[in-house]
């Protein structure tokens, strides 16, 4: 998954035409298409924000609707103004407009928002836009600290009980829009706004679970594709339970990674060994404080489970990896705050206890993608190996949280398959070698599903490529967005 946030102030804007449609919808669609946007402030200098309507359920276009926030920062020019360019920063159920607001509209490179309207939608099910409820504080609280790696059948029962709780509150909380935050239908409000927005095809910068958007969005509307960027892809044809296998293996390689550079520094908490003594080093600490949780400081103790949490939420960046040591060496000290914190930044949890929805969303959406990856916790069981085999550190943990689809109030309507988009103007696939959340294999995969697909290798660690530091994954993605020139095959970054 991938994380953002946000804040701030703007001069009010009437109602206003954002655009005329630029392609003519079914007539049962007419009035969505058809809807004007009424731009506002939104409490940050220079962004407007708005509301979408888009069919709660596109079989039943007349029956609900379903209000989507919306935001954008216009072109700053100099130079002919483009069009628009969404945005989304994955997960499912990261805040698209928490992302403009707190990076995009303000981090991406100056002559990109020199030329596009940068525009962000949450999607349905995500934060502002009828977000997904499942649980209150206290029992996310309680989530989150159960034992992910149980030792026994009792164990398993209390992991069971606790998926369960969360898929039932999910429905008891938010059970008209449960069945309608498929990854298709947020496509399709795309194009929705895409018209409304007076844009003839669509730009798009997704990362993450994002890029998968952006795909569905081609396979659905193939003529209809501008300049896509899809940054840290993710596969389309695997299955849920062959997914979480390959993104077991991808927190494996970075956490490799990460324990190569640890080790040659003479404070590494894991030791100064090798790589593979660190992992077991981190092994039998996870094993530790599974027996015997470490003070944080307040009413939660630092669990494995957390433990781990906090560790893989460091995997996604780099530059983490200090604040990783840091708190690696704190809780061998006995005292777990520094890998909380991390945890905490995972869930977005925030100090007073508060949860933001993503960890709802995120399970509403997969589990409506794809059927569950496990049946029930023997099928887990039986997999187990096959997870450790992938990582020795994290695969059991991986193999148990699969488990959370299988108790799931809505079914599945999505099925994996390979996405083709034939007809779509190039698309530009970036993929990173050391990715932990998307392995690089899913980017060479999706690249070559596409018909028109072009892949950018960035060979660097870290979760996603632009905008992270490498002057030439950025200069080729810019050049794409700019004019439309993808970079020549093969192409590769340090």
């Amino acid at each position: 998954m991938l994380l953002s946030g946000c804040s701030g102030s703007v001069l009010p804007v009437g109602a206003e035409r954002s655009g005329t449609p630029a392609a003519a919808p079914a007539a049962d669609l007419e009035s969505y298409y058809g809807q004007r946007l009424s731009w506002r402030e939104c409490g940050v200098p220079r962004f407007e924000c708005a509301t979408l309507k888009a069919p709660l359920d596109y079989a039943k276009p007349d029956g609900q609707s379903i209000k989507l926030a919306v935001a954008r920062v216009k072109a700053t020019g100099p130079g002919k103004r483009i069009g628009s360019l969404l945005v989304n920063p994955g997960g499912p159920g990261g805040s698209a407009v928490d992302y403009l607001q707190g990076y995009a509209g303000i981090g991406y490179p100056a002559p990109v928002r020199a030329r596009y309207d940068i525009v962000a939608i949450d999607p349905r099910g995500v934060a502002r836009s009828e977000p997904v409820e499942c649980l209150d504080n206290k029992q996310m609280d309680a989530y989150t600290q159960t034992d992910q790696t149980p030792d026994d059948q009792t164990e398993i029962a209390k992991l069971r009980a606790q998926y369960e709780r969360f898929a039932a509150g999910c429905q008891q909380r938010s059970a008209a829009v449960l069945p309608h935050v498929s990854t298709v239908e947020t496509a399709r409000d795309m194009d929705i706004l895409r018209s409304v927005l007076g844009d003839e095809k669509l730009s798009y910068v997704g990362a993450s679970y994002g890029t998968f958007l952006g795909a569905t969005y081609a396979e659905l509307f193939p003529n209809r594709v501008g300049r896509l960027v899809l940054d840290g892809a993710m596969d389309p044809s695997i299955s849920a339970r062959e997914l979480n296998r390959d993104q077991t293996a991808g927190f494996e390689t970075a956490f490799q990674s990460f324990a190569t550079d640890c080790v040659q520094r003479s404070d590494c908490p894991l030791g100064t060994a090798s790589a593979a003594d660190a992992a077991k080093n981190l092994k039998a600490f996870f094993t530790k404080i599974d027996a015997q949780p470490v003070a944080t400081g307040e009413t939660r103790k630092l669990t494995e489970s957390l433990a781990t949490t906090g560790v893989i939420a460091a995997m996604y960046d780099e530059a983490a990896w200090p604040q990783l040591r840091d708190a690696l060496r704190q809780a061998n000290n006995g005292n777990g705050a520094g890998l909380l914190a991390l945890a905490d930044s995972y869930y977005e949890r925030d100090p007073d206890g508060s949860y933001a929805n993503l960890m709802y969303a995120n399970a509403a959406v997969n589990c409506l993608d794809a059927p569950p990856a496990f049946a029930s916790p023997s099928d887990v069981s039986a997999a187990v190996d096959d997870f450790e085999t992938a990582s020795p550190v994290f695969g059991e943990g991986f193999a148990w949280a699969s488990l959370n689809c299988a108790y799931w109030p809505a079914h599945a309507t999505g099925t994996p398959h390979p996405i083709e988009a034939k007809g779509a103007a190039p698309i530009l696939v970036v993929g990173t070698t050391r990715d932990p959340a998307t392995p690089y294999k899913w980017a060479k995969a999706l690249a070559g599903q596409l018909s028109s697909g072009k892949l950018l290798t960035y060979d660097g660690d870290g979760h996603t490529a632009y905008g992270r530091g490498s002057d030439c994954v950025d200069t080729a993605v810019n050049t794409y967005l700019l004019e439309g020139t993808p970079p020549p095959p093969n192409k590769r970054c340090q």
